[in-house]
Order: structure tokens, then C-alpha cells, then sequence
């Protein structure tokens, strides 16, 4: 077998030229001199095309080929993945009970063997680069275990250290050793340094006297000897240990509290990128892995942060003012890139590292599923999530995998590490010989084409936003009483009247009086940011409340940077966020209590298309019930005032409204209830063989949730008959299990949070009503139903849905509910008890003013009733009653003509009762102009309120007129 017999046919022209020749025919001729196999190999096509490649490119290889001569034949028999799992073997096979020597020649040994290896097959095409960097990273792992296991086992023995497991030196030993960067990612390249942090427990030594901090320094100064200490045999990793916390100021091994307080405290945005690639590579894992699960609310902040894409950006930025990391902007391609840095340079290996970490930190906190180690695991993810467009993706991974070839080839020319390119005419054309080129040009033209498709995907993430507008743009607002002339007239233009409260509170926060502008960088941000601000409230049909919302906002942020940063780098949000405050008090002051619901305003979905998937990712961090329902709650929430402010601006109608709405609602029963089973379960053991269900009932089981909209509820349970009681824990009678199972899933979504509650539920809709127990056996559902219902329980009854539960019991309870509903020959009944029923609603609850469309006469309910007593005569259709009724047309029961006025009546109701309760909370008789503005834009039926108003009678005569026929006279 040849080395890439598997790839390509036996030939000398897979093999890079020689750029010296010289050096080429010196190696063949010493590796010749070896022995008869050598010489063998040396004599095939092959053999010599590889053997003059190394020889006329690399001086290090050429050295590698003559001294693991044994590894290069091994390559070419058996090829490079048997070559590297032999030396990998060799290097487990070495005992950390070895002496030193013994081990430190064993990891050079290894080292030698697989760079030998992995060059070989990276430059004949035999790998890819997940597989090159795979090697070389699982090689750095073996070597930094070998030598912690070796370290600690010395101290042991010497008594100085006391391990629990004296044979697994790691296991308890204290001391932990996370691979960041390159090596974290499993992304080391070929002459790579391995970044460290060495972290340990000070409690993990409980009987060991004073010193453990400088115990473990020794131990990380000892592990850097061992790793990158040179000799005859060579080194084995370059070691940096200058990504632990504070390295100017803390020692080679940091303590666990020191390094959890500085990162809760001081940490910055770089950091978090740094540990998006941490993992523990060596020591005692458990330590290393706890200690990344206690930072993760750090690097992964649930809210969207802006400020670290500046951060990021800027930190890129100077790194390009320092280096001067352009490429040449004229000349032939190849004076253009002669001496270019392909990590640092300007569209090269950094900037695609940088775009998928940032993009990482700003959604993957939310998202954990975006949340990869490595480069093009994070781009694709990325991509999957809508977060980066496809192309773009495939873009910046294609550039990736081309840039870090020419890295890896320049690094094996002399295993240094450097990522500059040749900057003489001579040398850099012998290099693109060594990359396969027939001239230099021809490889910097496709190195260019590379670096500007980077350069290009990196604006767009990062530059495309222009810069903000300055301060100077008219406003003024310096600390005189009187603001200049100038100033005053941009606000009155503005449409701003109450000019001195203007004045006044845009004077307190450049004075950094609110909290959220106290540090300099916010203020800094603001003065960017306040012309666009003010002109964007200025907009508003009521500015000075538009304005007076804004204020409210900023004096209850705990922080402005972030807020004023997504501002900078998104000038459209402003407007959004300047509509909802203007048009919508409910709205602003839920912004008020929760500034962090402003990010959902960022993303161009009026709905989350999976909330079920979205709820479970975030619930894979939840940790307990209530955290559980924390995260359910401020999902929920952040979902209502995305999909409120789609209404208000028209980019959601009502019918998708409530399908959004109701599948959030469903997605946060179908994950509670197994959670809350489950707590209880811990605490009162199990009923053999029994279960629950959730019914939802009313305009949840319409599927036509409106904000603020209840959860009507009904809890279902069944369990075999002689399982009389739970088993486990405190003993309860079945029925009261699940009684107790079902108020504990009431309190779960009831319980209050600083936003509210997650739903207010109701349960009036159970059978017997609120006399009734709050969970019902099925059997006595099936009997009540069968007996006992009222007909206005059965026409409840026809917005049932089960949304959570066991299949079997759900197809049990659903089967249930159609008998129940099926036709029972009294539809005279049931007309009379609907129009009873509809009429004393009329004198009980009338209509508290003419926006009351839900209970005025002709209104939202007598729509309902109709849809119901209908379908308890003839047959349910639906239970969504824009279905119910279109159904009923279909059958004959009613006309075309009822249905389209009676559907049209039902989703001008809604849409009426949806952005009252949007944008001013109660129904009033007035309605502010931004209410009124947003209700005309919704319902389309009208150009003013006065024309909106009688088509409201108009619509509301017609179904009053089709109930007295359908259903019968209500009064």
C-alpha cells in the first residue's frame, strides 16, 4: 500500500516540486544510504517525488525523513493513520512512573514521529485539515496527561503531595489543566504553541500545610520545562500560560475562587472568547469542568451583548493599527503579498476566528445548540440558525481550510511558528513551489481571492453599520440655563413642546446622573447615539410621552452600555423602540420593568417558527423547577412583546398572532409538566400506572390567544383501580396526588416573576366549576359529560385541545371529549340555552363602552355562541371558530353569506380587542392618537375613528341579526 494509494494513483506529481534541487537529490541520497528498504522507496516514483518534496521545501522534514526513517517507510506501507496510532500507543505505553529522561524522551519521540506523519499526509492531500489538526491536538493532550500524571505522582512519592488514587495521579490530584485556543478547539496548527490556564482547588489538599498555591506553581513551571524544554531529541509543545486571569498579576496556577471572582468581577470581552474554546485537557477534569460550568452565565449572557462586537471589533482593530496587517495595495500579486501575516493579516485566519466567536457570544447564550469549539463547527451552526447566511458560511470556511494550509506549509519549512509569508522575491517564490504553484503570482492571486472574501464576510458583520452621528449635529446641551437657539429649534422641529423637561433630563444623563450613564463609555455612547434618539421620538404622534417613556427606560437600566451600543450598531432599532414607546404605555412599561426584552426587537422574525425547540434549549441549562420556570417565564414574556410590537406595526395579523401565542403556550405546558410530576414525585412517590393530561380550553384551545390572554385549564388524571395510593415518599391517596400534582402546576405558571406571572390561569371551565376538585379522574369526566354537563360546560367543551400528557391517555381523554360533544337530538335545547345564557350576559355584564366589542351586543361572544350552538346541533368542526364557522358553510348549516360576515366579525373582534389591549391596556371611551393610529393601521376599517366606529355598528347589527336567526332572541 502506498502513502495515498487510497486518494489518488501511484506518481511522482502528486508531490510538490523541489525548490532547491540541490537539497532535494541530498536528501534522496542520504535517506538511500539508510538501508535496503530505504533504498527501495527512494527508487519508486513516488517514493522520490515525496523524498525530494521534503528535501527541496523543508530543511526540518528533510531531518525528520533521515532520523524516523522507520516512520516514513511505516507511511508509505501502511500510511498515516497507522503511522500516528503507533506512536501514539508507544507514547501510552510509557509509565508516568518513569524517570524523567525516560518520559521527556518518549514525548519527543512521539512528537517527532506524528509531525513526520501529519506533514506527509497533509501535504500529499491525504487529509484534511480536521484531521491534520485533530492529530497534532490529541498529541498535545497525551503529552500534557503524561506529564501532569507524571508531576504528580513524583510529589506523591517524594510526600509532598497526597493523592487519593496513587496509580490515576489525576484523579483528585487538585489541579486542573484547561487547552484554550487552538488546542481547546482540537485546532492546533503545525508548529503550534499550546495555550494553557492551570487552575486548582485549595481544599483538595485539606491536610496539606501552608503553601499549596506555590506547590501547584511549581507544578505548572515543571510542566512548561517538560513541554518546551529543547534538547538532542528536540521539544514537544511551546507552552503559553498568558491567558489565565490577570496574568501580569497572578502566578502560573491560579486558585479556583481567585479565577471564578475575577472573571465575575473583571472579566472582559476577549476573555469570554478565550473560554468559548476552554475544555480540560489534563489533570483532574471534574475540577476543570465545574469550574467552566460555574462560569458559564459569563461567557454565555442570555441577553444580547452589542458591546462585545465593539470590543471585539476594536481589540481586531488595533491589532491591525499595530501590525499594519494590510496587504500591499499595489504592485503584481505577489509584491502585494510578500511579507503578509496569514493569521493577523487583513482578511485572514483571525478575522474568521473573531467573526464566529462574536457572533457566538452575541446569540449562542440564548441559543445553546450555536455553541461550538471549533471555527467551522461554529460557522455551520450559525448558518443552521439563520444567525449568518448560508453563503457566507460556506465563504469563510472555504477561506478557513486555505488560509490554515498555507499556515501549517509555513510553519514546515523550519517548524517555526510564524504565519508571515516570505517577504523576499526569491524566498516567496520558493514557497509557492512548496504550496504546488508553478510561480509566485499564481499563488498570491489565489491567496488575495481568499483574504478578500474574509475581508468582505468580516464588514459585514462588523463595518457595516456607518459610524454614529456626533453630538455636534444642532443639539446642544450644556450646563446654562438656556439651551442655545439652535437647539431649541431643532426640538420644536422635532415636534418636542415640553422643551425644558427635554432639556433638562438630556442634561441629567450627559451628566451621568441615571445609573445606566454613569461610566464614561456610556456616556460616550450617548452622545453618539442622543441626535438619532431625539429625532426618532420626535417622529412620534405624541413626542413629549414618547420622550418621558424613554427617560422612565433609562433611569431603570442597571448598565446603558449595551443598551446604547445596540443602538450604534443597529440605527433601526431606534425607530422600532421610538414606535413602541410613542404608541403602546403597556408596552413601554413592560420595557421599563425588563430592558432586556429590547433585544427581541433586533431579530427580523414576527414569531419564533419553533417554540418548543427554542424553550427546550434554554431549558437545557435549568437546574431545579424554579429555575425551570424562570427561564419559561422570561421566554414567554419576551415572546408576548415581540409578537405585541409585530401587531402594532403591522407586521402580524391576528389570526398568526394567536397561532404564535398558543403555540408558546403549549410548548411551556408540554416541558412544565413533566418537570412538576417529576418534583413531585420526589417528595410523595408515584401512583402506579397513573398519569395526567393538560386540556386547554377557551382562546387557548381556539388557538387564539391575545395579549394578556388567560389560561383556561382542565387537568385530567387516570390510574388503574387498585392503585388506591402513591408508592415512594409520603404516602398520599391517588386522588389527592394528582389533586396536589395539579395545584402545583397552577403555582408553576402562576408563579410571580419581576415581569409577572408566566400565564394567569383559570379554571373555572372544569367540570362542576370551581366546586369542583382542580384535577378529575377520567371516569368522572366521562360521567359528568354523560349526565351532568350544562350546555354551556359542553359548549366550552368545544375549544378542548390536549397539549400535554402521555399519548395513551391523551387519545383516551380525546375520545372522551368527541363522545361527549357528539349530537344528542336537542338542538331546540340548546338554542334556548344559549340565547338564555347570551341574554343574561346582557343584563350581568354589559358592555363598559363602545371599544367593549367583546361583550356589546353583536359582538365577540354572540359570534362565539353562534359557532358552538351550532356545532353542538350538527357536529363539531373545529375549535378555532374562524374554522368552526367555515366548516358549518360547508355542511349546509349555514350560508356562504353568514359564514364570510360572521368570520369577518370574528377577526375584526379580535384584532379591536388585540391592540386595545396592546397599546393602551383597558378599553377607554378616548383613545390616545397613537392608540387610535395603531388600531386604524390593524383593522383596516376605516380612515378615522369616527368611520372605524360605524363600521364596528355595521358588523355588529349583522351578527346581532344572524344570532336572533341561528340561535334565538336573547332578550
Amino acid at each position: 500500500m502506498t502513502i495515498l494509494s487510497s486518494r489518488r494513483p501511484v506518481s511522482a506529481d502528486r508531490w510538490p516540486a523541489p525548490a532547491d534541487p540541490g537539497a532535494a537529490e541530498r536528501l534522496l541520497e542520504r535517506f538511500a544510504a539508510l538501508g535496503p528498504a530505504e533504498a527501495a522507496l527512494a527508487g519508486t516514483a513516488d517514493g522520490a517525488g515525496l523524498l525530494a518534496c521534503l528535501g527541496g521545501n523543508s530543511p526540518f522534514l528533510a531531518d525528520l525523513a533521515v532520523r524516523e526513517h522507520d516512520t516514513l517507510l511505516q507511511l508509505h506501507d501502511a500510511g498515516p493513520e497507522t503511522a500516528v496510532r503507533c506512536a501514539m500507543a508507544a507514547l501510552a505505553a510509557t509509565r508516568f512512573t518513569a524517570p524523567r529522561a525516560q518520559v521527556a524522551a518518549a514525548l519527543r519521540r512521539a512528537k517527532r514521529q506524528i509531525a513526520l506523519a501529519v506533514a506527509v499526509a497533509d501535504i500529499g492531500g491525504a487529509w484534511q485539515l480536521g484531521q491534520v489538526t485533530a492529530a497534532l491536538s490529541e498529541l498535545a493532550e497525551a503529552a500534557l496527561r503524561l506529564c501532569v500524571a507524571h508531576l504528580m505522582r513524583t510529589l506523591h512519592d517524594a510526600g509532598r503531595l497526597h493523592l487519593p488514587d496513587p496509580d490515576q495521579p489525576e484523579q483528585g490530584c487538585g489541579l486542573t489543566v484547561l487547552g484554550m485556543g487552538k488546542l481547546g478547539a482540537r485546532e492546533l496548527n503545525y508548529s503550534s504553541d499550546v495555550d494553557l490556564v492551570l487552575l486548582y482547588d485549595p481544599d483538595a489538599q485539606p491536610n496539606h500545610a501552608d503553601g499549596i498555591g506555590q506547590l501547584y506553581t511549581r507544578v505548572a513551571r515543571d510542566l512548561v520545562a517538560m513541554m518546551e524544554a529543547r534538547d538532542a531529541d528536540g521539544y514537544v509543545f511551546r507552552t503559553d500560560l498568558r491567558l489565565r486571569p490577570d496574568p501580569a498579576a497572578t502566578p502560573p496556577a491560579v486558585s479556583l475562587p481567585a479565577a471564578i471572582a475575577y472573571y465575575e468581577s473583571m472579566g472582559q470581552n476577549w476573555e469570554r472568547a478565550a473560554m468559548i474554546k476552554a475544555r480540560p485537557v489534563a489533570g483532574d477534569d471534574a475540577i476543570g469542568l465545574g469550574f467552566l460550568a460555574e462560569i458559564r452565565p459569563f461567557v454565555w449572557r442570555r441577553q444580547l451583548d452589542f458591546a462585545a462586537v465593539a470590543d471585539i471589533h476594536a481589540m481586531k482593530r488595533r491589532i491591525d493599527d499595530h501590525r499594519g496587517t494590510a496587504a500591499a495595495g499595489q504592485g503584481s500579486p505577489a509584491e502585494r503579498v510578500a511579507g503578509f501575516d496569514v493569521k493577523l493579516g487583513q482578511g485572514g485566519i483571525r478575522e474568521v476566528e473573531f467573526l464566529a466567536q462574536t457572533l457566538q457570544l452575541v446569540w449562542a447564550g440564548r441559543d445553546p445548540a450555536l455553541r461550538d469549539q471549533t471555527t467551522i463547527g461554529a460557522l455551520r451552526r450559525l448558518a443552521r440558525a439563520g444567525r449568518l447566511p448560508t453563503r457566507t458560511a460556506a465563504e469563510l470556511c472555504a477561506a478557513y481550510r486555505a488560509l490554515r494550509r498555507v499556515e501549517h506549509r509555513l510553519q514546515m519549512v523550519a517548524d517555526r511558528q510564524t504565519h508571515a509569508l516570505p517577504a523576499r522575491p526569491d524566498e516567496l517564490g520558493r514557497f509557492a513551489v512548496f504550496m504546488g504553484c508553478p510561480d509566485s503570482d499564481s499563488f498570491a492571486r489565489a491567496l488575495l481571492h481568499q483574504t478578500a472574501r474574509v475581508r468582505r464576510r468580516y464588514a459585514e458583520v462588523f463595518e457595516a453599520v456607518p459610524d454614529a452621528p456626533g453630538p455636534a449635529d444642532g443639539l446642544v446641551f450644556g450646563p446654562r440655563d438656556e439651551p442655545p437657539a439652535a437647539t431649541t429649534t431643532a426640538l420644536q422641529a422635532m415636534g418636542c413642546r415640553n422643551l425644558d423637561g427635554v432639556v433638562a433630563a438630556v442634561r441629567s444623563w450627559r451628566a451621568g446622573r441615571p445609573r445606566a450613564v454613569r461610566s464614561a463609555r456610556a456616556r460616550e455612547l450617548l452622545d453618539g447615539v442622543l441626535p438619532a434618539l431625539l429625532a426618532a421620538l420626535g417622529r412620534q404622534s405624541e413626542p413629549d410621552t414618547a420622550f418621558n417613556r424613554f427617560d422612565a427606560l433609562l433611569a431603570r437600566l442597571p448598565a446603558g452600555v449595551q443598551l446604547l451600543s445596540m443602538f450604534q450598531r443597529n440605527p433601526a432599532l431606534l425607530d422600532r423602540v421610538a414606535d413602541v414607546l410613542g404608541a403602546a404605555a403597556p408596552l413601554a412599561d413592560y420595557l421599563a420593568r425588563m430592558p432586556a426584552s429590547l433585544e427581541v426587537l433586533l431579530t427580523p422574525d414576527a414569531a419564533d417558527p419553533d417554540p418548543g425547540r427554542t424553550l427546550e434549549l434554554r431549558l437545557a441549562d435549568a437546574r431545579s423547577l424554579e429555575e425551570a420556570v424562570e427561564i419559561a417565564r422570561t421566554t414567554v414574556q419576551a415572546e408576548e412583546f415581540r409578537l405585541s410590537v409585530a401587531q402594532m406595526e403591522g407586521l402580524l395579523d391576528v389570526d398568526a398572532a394567536g397561532l404564535a401565542r398558543t403555540a408558546m403556550a403549549d410548548a411551556v405546558i408540554t416541558a412544565l409538566l413533566p418537570r412538576v410530576l417529576a418534583d413531585h414525585a420526589s417528595r410523595y412517590g408515584a401512583v402506579p400506572g397513573g398519569d395526567m393530561v393538560v386540556l386547554l380550553l377557551g382562546k387557548a384551545g381556539g388557538r387564539e390567544m391575545m395579549a394578556g390572554s388567560d389560561l383556561d385549564l382542565m387537568l385530567v388524571y387516570d390510574h388503574p383501580e387498585d392503585a388506591t395510593e402513591s408508592v415512594g415518599g409520603r404516602s398520599l391517596a391517588a386522588s389527592q396526588w394528582f389533586i396536589r400534582a395539579a395545584h402545583a402546576l397552577v403555582a408553576a405558571l402562576t408563579a410571580p416573576g419581576a415581569g409577572g406571572p408566566l400565564y394567569a390561569v383559570d379554571m373555572r371551565l372544569r367540570p362542576s366549576g370551581n366546586k369542583g376538585p382542580v384535577a378529575v379522574s377520567l371516569a368522572s369526566f366521562v360521567r359528568y359529560h354523560a349526565h351532568d354537563a350544562w350546555t354551556w360546560e359542553r359548549m366550552a367543551l368545544l375549544r378542548a385541545r390536549v397539549v400535554a400528557g402521555p399519548a395513551g391517555l391523551r387519545a383516551r381523554v380525546e375520545r372522551a371529549v368527541r363522545d361527549a360533544l357528539a349530537p344528542r337530538g336537542d338542538s331546540d335545547q340548546v338554542r334556548a340555552d344559549a340565547a338564555t345564557m347570551r341574554g343574561r350576559m346582557l343584563r350581568d355584564l354589559p358592555p363598559t363602552g363602545p371599544w367593549d366589542v367583546k361583550l356589546r351586543p353583536g359582538g365577540q361572544i354572540e359570534v362565539e355562541f353562534i359557532a358552538q350552538a351550532l356545532q353542538l346541533v350538527h357536529g363539531a368542526c373545529s375549535t378555532t371558530t374562524r374554522d368552526a364557522l367555515a366548516g358549518l358553510a360547508q355542511r349546509g348549516v349555514i350560508t356562504e353569506a353568514d359564514a364570510d360576515l360572521l368570520v369577518r366579525a370574528d377577526r375584526l373582534w379580535r384584532t379591536v380587542q388585540s391592540m386595545l389591549r396592546i397599546t393602551v391596556g383597558r378599553v377607554q371611551a378616548d383613545l390616545p392618537r397613537p392608540a387610535a393610529d395603531a388600531l386604524l393601521r390593524a383593522a383596516d376599517a376605516g380612515v378615522d375613528l369616527p368611520a372605524l366606529r360605524a363600521t364596528l355598528d355595521a358588523v355588529a347589527q349583522g351578527v346581532r341579526d344572524r344570532f336572533g336567526t341561528l340561535v334565538g332572541d336573547p332578550t
